[in-house]
């Protein structure tokens, strides 16, 4: 089933045009951001707008139909950050070198399946931070 223009509007608003894991802005990203699935289909997800959120290209392709993964501090398997349950400052610190750190399991986990400290995005968003333009 495809979204609608309106479902997807509503999501992009809501996340002021920023990726809802990595936090990256839609302006600073060459290729469009995607509306994702936070429990993916074949997990019995929904096509409401409380299962969806903004998500960049390099998110969206490493998560998957993700909805767990492995905190490397502890080695448990946890439940990836939810953007509609969670506030990303309790799980999530981003440091002025465009690292993104994970405060909690569910954190960490998010942060190395999503790969979200690959050199080339920690790079961009110490960029981003550096003019401000970086939420």
């Amino acid at each position: 089933m495809k979204l609608s223009n309106e479902v997807r509007e509503a999501v992009q608003l809501r996340a002021h045009g920023a990726c809802e894991y990595c936090r990256l802005p839609q302006e600073a990203s060459i290729l469009p951001h995607q509306v994702d699935h936070i429990i993916g289909r074949q997990h019995r997800g929904s096509d409401d707008v409380a299962n969806l959120c903004l998500c960049c290209v390099h998110c969206n392709l490493k998560k998957g139909p993700n909805i767990a993964s492995i905190d490397p501090e502890n080695g448990a398997v946890v439940a990836l950050y939810h953007p509609r349950k969670h506030s990303w400052h309790e799980h999530f610190s981003a440091a002025r070198d465009g690292t993104i750190e994970g405060l909690t399991s569910e954190g960490r986990a998010t942060v190395q399946l999503l790969d979200m400290n690959d050199e080339d995005r920690a790079r961009l968003r110490a960029l981003l931070l550096r003019r401000n333009r970086y939420p």
